[in-house]
């Protein structure tokens, strides 16, 4: 029963991710947050989001991505 527990605890967690990959991630993050910053304030407000929501979105590092990113 044990090795049971111990086997669906090990499927169940996420893979980590390969360097190519959490590259990947990185470059695609910074390219969003780009675009988010070069939007229109009348399409910010249809996604909720103010403009310095969007430019504070846009200086934040790279390495602040979010937390499912990083496993």
């Amino acid at each position: 029963m044990r090795s049971f527990a111990l086997s669906r605890t090990l499927r169940s967690a996420p893979p980590r991710l390969s360097l190519p990959r959490r590259i990947w991630h990185a470059l695609m993050l910074a390219r969003t947050r780009r675009a988010l910053a070069r939007l229109d304030d009348h399409l910010l407000a249809d996604i909720g989001l103010s403009r310095e929501d969007a430019e504070a979105e846009a200086r934040r590092p790279l390495w602040d991505a979010p937390s499912h990113w990083q496993d």
